[in-house]
């Protein structure tokens, strides 16, 4: 099952830089993860400065 970013996502980026495979991506509101290009390895929500990444 692919992570998933919160309401609670401040729009920092940081998550974005921190993906190996690149499936974090600016949405309208938020960013995003591409469930299908996830790879579950966790990095992104190890960087989120708020904790909105869940798995």
């Amino acid at each position: 099952m692919a992570y998933t970013i919160t309401d609670a996502c401040i729009s920092c980026g940081v998550c974005e830089s921190t993906c190996p495979v690149e499936a974090i991506f600016e949405g309208d509101t938020q960013f995003e993860i591409d469930a299908d290009a996830c790879i579950d390895c966790g990095a992104c929500a190890g960087s989120c400065p708020v904790e909105a990444i869940e798995e």
